[in-house]
């Protein structure tokens, strides 16, 4: 390995802890119910001393709203509610007890598109309720689509409810990275979750 993959390698370790860190930092400030003002700041100064994630696309909205939470000094009952969302999405704690973990609603598109079939390219990744993938996929296909491997030419990227073992992070994995990456810099692909694909089927 040479050195430039060798920092490369270093530096996906960083961000994968820092990625993981700031997952456990969500789950601690929703578990009991409210996000406080000095939360807010905490994770305001914990955000800003990691900014090589904090800008990364899929938490930079995250960012950017503590940022506009705090720009006027005072942090209301409907910004703390606002952020508290944001959280429990980014950290998928919304099951219930024993349940399996979620996938991290965060990267879904906002407002959710129409979807359609016909002609368009369609990646499926997660735990879907549907059924495994490939039934996923035969039921995208049945109705035009093509389905296969993430690229820049997926027009729609489908997230199973719940997540997969061998996903990087504990509610989101590399497929989700790349395609939050991807759509940042006008990729046109949508993100949208398994109930989303399901309305449209």
């Amino acid at each position: 390995m040479d050195e430039q993959q060798l920092n490369r390698y270093n530096r996906d370790r960083l961000e994968s802890r820092q990625i993981d860190e700031l997952m456990g930092l969500a789950s601690g400030l929703v578990a009991d119910g409210v996000i406080n003002e000095e939360e807010v700041r905490f994770l305001h100064g914990w955000l800003a001393s990691n900014m090589s994630i904090s800008k990364h696309p899929l938490l930079s909205g995250l960012f950017d709203r503590v940022q506009e939470i705090l720009s006027d000094g005072v942090v209301d009952e409907q910004e703390r509610k606002d952020l508290f969302w944001a959280l429990r999405n980014f950290s998928a704690e919304d099951r219930e007890g024993g349940e399996a973990v979620k996938s991290s609603t965060l990267p879904l598109c906002d407002p959710l598109p129409v979807l359609s079939f016909e002609g368009k390219r369609y990646c499926f990744t997660g735990t879907f309720n549907y059924g495994q993938r490939k039934h996923c996929e035969k039921a995208a296909a049945e109705r035009g689509a093509v389905a296969g491997s993430l690229t820049k030419k997926t027009d729609v990227l489908v997230i199973g409810v719940y997540a997969t073992e061998s996903w990087k992070h504990s509610s989101f994995g590399n497929k989700i990275l790349k395609a939050v990456d991807m759509r940042s810099t006008g990729v046109p692909i949508s993100i949208v979750s398994e109930p989303h694909w399901v309305s449209h089927l």
